[in-house]
């Protein structure tokens, strides 16, 4: 049976994949998309996963707007790497076919998860999941696992030792990884493996469809501004990563280890400490993304694209 999922996002170009590849593959059953800031602010978040969905021509999934900022921090948006309307690239006009839920992300979540368990993947800050654990526990208990494309075992790409899904609401995400729930850690150790190279671009315009033509676009813009900012040839495209390991873990290989989030350091806030050698003798808490099987992955993102028309 297919695997009951939310995607609790901030599109943002990788997210816009992680959508697609969610909604196409038959080994998940995408049940609601609910919106954070980060990428971008939280209103153009949502209407870039409203327009994402009618691209796909996927009218069934709603659409739910989350927090518009961090639980204790300002907001720090990466416009830098996304642009001005976090989905830079193609041009669009008019109003997306999707619309936006009556109910807000945290209402939606407590709806879905009254009535049925499912895993929330996360490619975001983990500022609603923390909002839907302190508020609604009741509802929270019924999520399955999250699979959080988030952190790193090492370097970061916002800060010296944060990531910025981590960086964004530290706080946050402490509060989830502390719940209990079942957590998986998808970093940038594992994501920056899922390099859109020029192979990948050539498969996207084989493909020959307007969907395909757009996340080309998406991809080359991506890959511009990955360039100017990190120096890369090609981008990682890292939060389909997240929705990969859940469709089939065989894909993104994990180890237990014990994970801590940093929220009080200087020049340390939102590292993701992952104690892989046992060196706290701390018990392991999280399942750490290591390896992805690049093929396997690739050919779950083109496969999407291509079912989707």
């Amino acid at each position: 049976m297919a695997t009951p999922l939310i995607l609790d996002c901030d599109p943002g170009h990788d997210d816009a994949l992680a959508i697609l590849l969610a909604v196409a593959d038959p080994a998940v059953d995408l049940l609601a998309v609910t919106t954070v800031a980060g990428n971008q602010t939280v209103d153009k978040c949502t209407l870039n996963a409203r327009r994402v969905l009618s691209l796909a021509g996927v009218t069934s999934v709603p659409v739910a707007r989350g927090a518009d900022r961090p639980l204790a921090r300002e907001l720090r948006i990466a416009d830098d790497v996304h642009g001005g309307t976090g989905l830079d690239g193609p041009t669009f006009t008019g109003t997306p076919a999707v619309p936006e839920s009556e109910l807000s992300a945290h209402d939606l979540l407590v709806d879905i998860l009254s009535r049925t368990p499912a895993t929330i993947v996360a490619t975001g800050a983990l500022t609603n999941i923390a909002q839907l654990l302190m508020e609604s526990p009741e509802a929270a208990a019924n999520i399955t696992e999250i699979v959080w494309m988030g952190g790193s075992t090492g370097r970061g790409n916002i800060a010296p030792l944060a990531e910025a899904n981590a960086y964004v609401d530290p706080e946050a995400a402490e509060v989830v990884v502390d719940s209990g729930i079942p957590f998986t850690m998808c970093g940038l150790n594992v994501t920056h493996q899922a390099l859109v190279t020029d192979d990948v671009l050539a498969r996207l315009e084989r493909i020959g469809t307007p969907l395909a033509r757009v996340c080309g676009e998406w991809m080359t813009y991506f890959a511009s501004t990955y360039r100017k900012v990190f120096g890369f040839e090609s981008p990682p495209l890292h939060d389909p990563v997240a929705v990969a390991r859940v469709i089939d873990p065989a894909i993104v290989h994990c180890v237990e280890a014990n994970l801590i989030i940093e929220t009080a350091g200087d020049w340390t806030a939102g590292a993701t400490v992952v104690d892989l050698d046992g060196y706290t003798g701390r018990r392991p808490n999280a399942r750490i993304a290591v390896e992805l099987d690049r093929e396997a992955f690739w050919d779950k993102i083109i496969g999407a694209v291509a079912a989707l028309g």
